[in-house]
């Protein structure tokens, strides 16, 4: 079996199944180690991620030199790699060069990608999300996709999160949806349920974020029209009960950042060395795949599933 065939199947048994694939967020190449052996340690599948906001604004040096690190530590039974968030306009607002990113990608290894054309208007991001479908898939790479608006990767303030939530502004519509899929041919859909990114300018990114709530019913009427695994962003600060009812309803993956940044960046601050930070994330992780998730041996399970399958 192709790895691009295997990760699909395995991505897609998670979702029919309600077992969640986390995706840790690579903010700093060190943080490759924790992640790779806590999914080692519990026998737990999951994804390593670099996206083009840990290039421009942490401490990884390139898509290249981040696949390398992950090589000396993974396991490809229980991890792939990701290549997350590759935008068309980005945070700020400016045009980003996105092909050359996407390409060098695809060349370096990743099991798949991410081209994020959510700030266009729609027409625009079906067509640029089907050319990377195009070129992924010709290389034997999966594609993730986002339709909506996850907010908080920007600079400014964003609106009091109740009011955000009540409006459903730039929440992702089911048939909507459903067009962007038939027509893209996207493995996988980023969609806009009521998560927020982590703030990632300024002393903001050192805040807690808000305790942000989930559309259950939007992300069941979604997975129904699309008929593909649903990813979910944002998915530190989410309350327990969301995650869970969410997972149950289609969400096969979500992304996890602040949740591993935030102790990382403390230990260090407060003098300790990479090799705490290090065993902070791998406890970090630890609690999140053994009370949050209750994945502990997914790997194993999932490859039952798409063996009987």
């Amino acid at each position: 079996m192709k790895r691009s065939d295997r990760l699909a199947r395995l991505v897609r048994a998670a979702a029919d199944n309600g077992i969640v694939v986390p995706a840790f967020n690579v903010f700093y190449m060190p943080l490759i180690k924790p992640i790779c052996d806590a999914l080692k340690a519990y026998d737990t599948f999951g994804m390593v991620e670099i996206s083009r906001i840990e290039l421009q604004k942490f401490e990884v040096p390139s898509i290249t030199a981040a696949a390398e690190e992950y090589s000396k530590h993974a396991d490809p039974r229980v991890t792939a790699l990701h290549l997350d968030h590759i935008p068309v306009i980005d945070e700020d607002g400016y045009k980003v060069d996105w092909r050359p990113l996407i390409e060098e990608g695809i060349r370096a290894g990743y099991d798949s990608v991410m081209i994020d054309g959510s700030r266009l208007p729609f027409e625009e991001n079906v067509a640029v999300t089907a050319e990377v479908v195009r070129m992924a898939h010709a290389q034997g790479v999966l594609v993730e996709a986002e339709l909506g608006s996850v907010l908080g990767h920007e600079s400014g303030p964003l609106p009091p999160y109740d009011e955000l939530f009540e409006s459903k502004a730039g929440f992702t519509d089911p048939e909507q949806a459903r067009e962007f899929v038939q027509r893209t041919g996207v493995d996988w859909l980023s969609v806009s349920v009521g998560s927020v990114h982590g703030a990632i300018a300024g002393a903001a990114k050192d805040q807690q974020k808000v305790k942000a709530r989930l559309d259950i019913e939007r992300i069941r009427q979604l997975r129904e029209a699309t008929g593909v695994p649903l990813v979910l962003h944002g998915g530190s600060g989410i309350s327990l009960e969301y995650v869970r009812a969410a997972i149950a309803n289609g969400i096969a993956k979500i992304n996890i950042a602040t949740d591993i940044r935030q102790p990382y960046d403390r230990t260090l601050a407060e003098g300790g060395t990479i090799e705490d930070g290090q065993r902070v994330v791998f406890e970090t992780i630890s609690d999140i795949i053994q009370n949050r998730y209750n994945i502990v041996g997914s790997a194993t399970r999932l490859e039952e599933l798409i063996t009987l399958g």
